[in-house]
């Protein structure tokens, strides 16, 4: 059996512009998925993510950023693994679609639903904030017993 591949899209009514930049741009990607960036995405870089609501980072390798078009990373969560975000103009604004390829592990099949469900998660919060100004604080409230005692936006 071959490993999973898990995917992920959804309709943001937006620019192309504006969505790829919400990927790129910490300053606004904090608002919906990760608390804490070491900088913007650039092709061949390294940038460091965190959730500090968990007490968790990772370090993510940026192989390919295509402006408004798409975004591919390679990352150690949960193991090393590589995503592809592409971003499509659509007539009402933009698909962002995500390829979760590369999983191992023991139960990948359980890896790739979590990782399939997170996907869908990150894509609903980014919509909510791109579309309304709405920052649904879907990541911590996910696993709210999890967060860090007196950890807050």
């Amino acid at each position: 059996m071959s490993a999973p591949i898990v995917k992920a899209e959804m309709l943001i009514r937006k620019p192309v512009s504006e969505v790829f930049n919400a990927f790129v741009d910490p300053a606004v990607t904090t608002h919906f998925w990760f608390s804490k960036s070491s900088g913007r995405l650039e092709a061949g870089r390294r940038a460091r993510w965190e959730w500090e609501m968990y007490g968790v980072a990772d370090d993510i390798d940026v192989k390919a950023v295509e402006l408004n078009a798409r975004i591919v990373f390679e990352w150690s969560f949960p193991n090393s693994n590589l995503v592809e975000m592409t971003f499509t103009p659509h007539a009402k604004g933009t698909i962002v679609r995500i390829s979760n390829s590369g999983l191992r592990g023991s139960d990948v099949i359980a890896l790739a639903l979590d990782l399939t469900q997170g996907w869908n998660l990150v894509l609903a919060a980014a919509k909510a904030w791109l579309e309304y100004g709405i920052d649904l604080n879907i990541v911590a409230d996910k696993a709210p017993d999890h967060n860090i005692e007196g950890w807050e936006k």
